[in-house]
């Protein structure tokens, strides 16, 4: 064989190896999106009206609790709504739509929105007493994103939906830390919520790994798929699932800076929705101080993860079907009086 043609068929094995992969994503940094005076913001997941205005679910506590540490996340949140005529801001705080219960219902957190069959969908995690170990994902309804909101029919009265499982067969039995950090999807007629737990490495250890639970009506019940969705040699955390072009996609935060530093974000490219195979993983994004540069953060608090302004707690906002803006949680604050906010990106696929 002559060396043109090799080399003909090496560019053509490359060329189909990297149109597997996870579609390339163009951002632009927009500015500051959800952010609330005396109160840490995390995460701020958007959805659309029917009047065009968009809304933001975001978890919220105060400054004053904890003030040390971080750990007011999972012992005084709440759920807050924020709403804006724009995607890009100013955001308005309208309320609090999941209140902190304590006890058994104790500070709902990590909120993720979702519009699938004419309804609105938002799940959470809540856990019992401050205990990490008892961590379990609550589904509400509703018509309206105003409410009211009702906790899912095919989940328990409360609106749990997913609990750990019992189940030594289901790959995370052995989670130390309960389950978390949903989102929900509808794909090929099915409704596939994926969720998060930290599980046995072996020979020792923990990973941080994602799994999907199943459904024929988004509302539940839903069933586990016994094995992880993604690989043990890449952790991952927070990641949200979305679909574009008969794919579903997950984006994520690169939690051991598998991609570059820990800062930022993975994308995850999966052709059934079941498997997310490491070599289809491409970088996502970068750190807040890679979009607004370091002159702008040297006088920022951080009050999670270092001054270069690690981003978390990726969520999309889909206009007209196509992926349009990111939104992403920092612990770093350059406003005085305010604690942890949310930063809105625009964005678009290659």
């Amino acid at each position: 064989m002559k060396l043109q043609q090799i080399t003909l068929i090496l560019v053509l094995m490359l060329f189909i190896s990297c149109s597997k992969q996870a579609q390339k994503m163009k951002v632009t940094y927009v500015g500051n999106a959800a952010s609330n005076e005396g109160m840490h913001v995390w995460g701020s997941s958007p959805v659309q009206d029917k009047d065009g205005k968009t809304h933001l679910f975001a978890a919220q506590w105060s400054t004053k609790t904890q003030p040390k540490n971080f750990s007011g996340w999972f012992k005084d949140c709440e759920i807050g709504q924020y709403v804006s005529d724009s995607p890009e801001g100013p955001f308005t705080y309208v309320g609090v739509v999941v209140p902190d219960k304590d006890g058994l219902f104790n500070s709902p957190h990590n909120p993720t929105i979702s519009n699938i069959d004419g309804q609105y969908q938002l799940c959470f995690i809540v856990n019992e007493n401050n205990d990490l170990k008892t961590q379990r994902i609550v589904m509400y309804v509703a018509d309206d994103l105003n409410g009211p909101w009702k906790p899912a029919k095919g989940g328990e009265a409360d609106g749990t939906i997913l609990r750990q499982t019992k189940n030594p067969e289901v790959w995370n039995y052995t989670a130390r830390l309960g389950v978390s950090n949903p989102s929900l999807i509808k794909y090929k007629g099915k409704y596939l919520l994926y969720h998060k737990s930290v599980v046995r490495k072996e020979p020792k250890g923990y990973v941080y790994s994602y799994g999907v639970i199943v459904a024929d009506n988004v509302e539940g019940p839903y069933v586990h798929n016994p094995t992880r969705v993604t690989e043990e040699k890449m952790p991952l955390e927070d990641a949200y699932a979305f679909t574009m072009k008969d794919s579903v996609y997950m984006m994520s935060r690169d939690f051991r800076g598998a991609l570059g530093n820990r800062g930022g974000g993975l994308l995850w490219k999966s052709g059934d929705g079941y498997s997310f195979p490491a070599e289809k993983t491409v970088r996502a994004y970068e750190d807040l101080q890679h979009y607004v540069g370091e002159e702008y953060l040297k006088d920022a608090v951080s009050y999670r993860g270092k001054k270069d302004g690690h981003l978390e707690r990726a969520q999309i906002l889909f206009i007209d079907d196509k992926p349009a803006y990111l939104y992403l949680a920092t612990g770093v604050q350059v406003k005085p009086g305010y604690g942890s906010s949310s930063h809105v990106f625009k964005i678009s696929f290659e």
